[in-house]
């Protein structure tokens, strides 16, 4: 799993590669140039391909200078545009130094006139202008410069960052460079994850540039980008002496009246994330319905008030807490008195990890004094909506500080923070946080985030710790998500797909298809 840091975090990394590695700064430069050459080999036949190399003086621009050596020596046509000058220092010196005595052409770039022209006719361009180091906003030619990319490129593949983002705050600094693909270095960079940033990265390939694993250990980095290997560690193989005790039992507390999909959702992808046993608690006027649906899962009626679970069934809910090995309570539950009298119960009561979900959350924002009460481990899955009413901030404020909020919600609320949204955040007390980067615009429909915590509820049913289980379910509904978009188009795709597409992304993750 990589890691992701802050634009001083990365130079602690470059820093700690010599002096705990041994390895220097010049190596990690031509191995960041060889990572890009070899991305560019991996999807195009360099060839046949002519390239142009846009390089700063910083070492992104060193960077870009060992890449056009690369393509050069191996017979591509390749040009170096010079957009900041030729004063070189240090390791970008050294493969200015190299690359001026050999016959690659290079122009400086006083002015644009003409351009245009010349970006057009490249098959590819490579942006090795900024990296991580830009101060303020791009002024004067390099505003130009990028502007002109941006219209005229055929495709761009950017180095480390694309020129013009902030690599702490995701912010575009006047202008920025909108890639085709992104090769980063030694762990991601936090902004090229946010957003806006994120809209102009296209897609990000990592690479560790030989920097040793114990390396980054040193650093005592606390964020981390979820993947495959990641969500497969946790999850491991079936053992064959098991049943289906061995898998969890799941209590849904969830629905009402016009929202028993809610609860089916949520009870579904449960089923389909490997929950040995689940128990639908809902009100006694859905339930008819639900158990029609819902073959596979248990059901119990519950004493309901127009529609809502009532306060009234508090004791039969107490005394099925004692059975569980995790709760959800949330999807499709409504608002009213009682339910807020239901979810301080069950977090009063509870001793298994509970995921507090919709309009649970609705209920404990209303009155956190519960919380103090509460010896459970508890995960909350709030949109940005939901979040607000968590914490009383705007939801502005809250978009555009989402790692920062979720930070010091978790730390308020001693409980693990899934903020949903593309790109979704997972925070643990210890601080520890997970940024997710599967999932697609698509799943911006009802019932996706019912998914999302049915797969939480499962996976904590089942003994996974509870950020490692929420950083794992975020990283499968994308995952799921992704395969739905492929097949249904983003634009017709429903949280119904999501289930269908479920058993396949579990299948792709763990391996199961090879």
């Amino acid at each position: 799993m990589y890691k992701a840091c802050y634009a001083e975090e990365m130079r602690g990394v470059d820093k700690a590669a010599w002096e705990i590695g041994g390895i220097p700064s010049i190596i990690l430069m031509e191995n960041a140039a060889l990572a890009c050459v070899n991305e560019l080999n991996r999807c195009f036949d360099m060839r046949s391909c002519s390239a142009a190399v846009f390089c700063g003086k910083g070492n992104n621009g060193g960077d870009g200078l060992a890449i056009a050596r690369h393509l050069y020596n191996a017979g591509v046509n390749v040009t170096v545009y010079l957009v900041c000058g030729s004063d070189y220092k240090g390791d970008a010196k050294i493969n200015f130094d190299i690359i001026s005595g050999m016959d690659v052409p290079m122009e400086a770039v006083a002015d644009t006139e003409g351009l245009e022209y010349k970006v057009r006719a490249a098959d590819i361009v490579i942006d090795a202008i900024f990296g991580t180091g830009i101060k303020g906003s791009v002024r004067g030619t390099a505003y130009e410069v990028i502007r002109i990319i941006n219209e005229n490129a055929r495709y761009v593949l950017s180095v480390d960052v694309p020129s013009g983002i902030d690599s702490d705050s995701g912010d575009i600094c006047g202008v920025c460079i909108n890639a085709d693909k992104t090769v980063t270095f030694a762990g991601y960079k936090i902004g090229m994850l946010m957003y806006p940033a994120a809209d102009c990265t296209g897609e990000i390939v990592p690479d560790m540039i030989s920097v040793p694993e114990h390396v980054i250990n040193s650093q005592h980095l606390s964020v981390n980008v979820t993947d495959s290997s990641f969500v497969r560690s946790l999850i491991g193989k079936r053992a064959n002496n098991t049943q289906k005790g061995s898998y969890g039992k799941l209590l849904i507390i969830a629905g009402s009246k016009g929202m028993s999909g809610a609860a089916y959702m949520s009870a579904q992808a449960a089923l389909k994330s490997g929950a040995g046993l689940v128990t639908l608690a809902c009100p006694e006027s859905i339930n008819t319905v639900l158990e029609a649906k819902t073959t596979e899962v248990m059901t119990m009626p519950l004493d309901d008030r127009d529609g809502h679970i009532s306060g009234a069934a508090v004791p039969a809910l107490e005394d099925k807490l004692r059975g569980v090995t995790s709760v959800l309570i949330g999807p499709g539950l409504g608002r009213s008195q009682d339910i807020s009298e239901v979810v301080r119960a069950v977090l009063r009561t509870c001793r298994v990890p509970v995921i507090i979900d919709a309009d649970a959350i609705n209920a404990v924002a209303q009155d956190k004094s519960v919380l103090s009460e509460c010896a459970c481990d508890i995960i909350f899955t709030p949109h940005a909506m939901e979040m607000s009413r968590l914490t009383g901030l705007d939801v502005s404020y809250i978009e555009e500080n989402r790692l920062q909020v979720s930070r010091e919600s978790s730390d308020e609320l001693g409980a693990v923070i899934l903020l949903k949204g593309h790109h979704t955040i997972v925070t643990a007390p210890s601080l520890t946080q997970y940024i997710n980067t599967t999932g697609n615009p698509g799943m911006a429909s009802g019932g996706s985030g019912d998914v999302l915590a049915g797969i939480a509820a499962a996976l904590t049913a089942r003994g996974i710790e509870c950020a490692e289980a929420a950083a794992a379910a975020a990283y499968i509904h994308g995952a799921a998500g992704d395969i739905a978009a492929e097949r249904y188009g983003m634009e017709s795709m429903s949280a119904e797909n999501l289930l269908e597409c479920l058993p396949e992304a579990f299948s792709h993750i763990l391996q199961l298809d090879k």
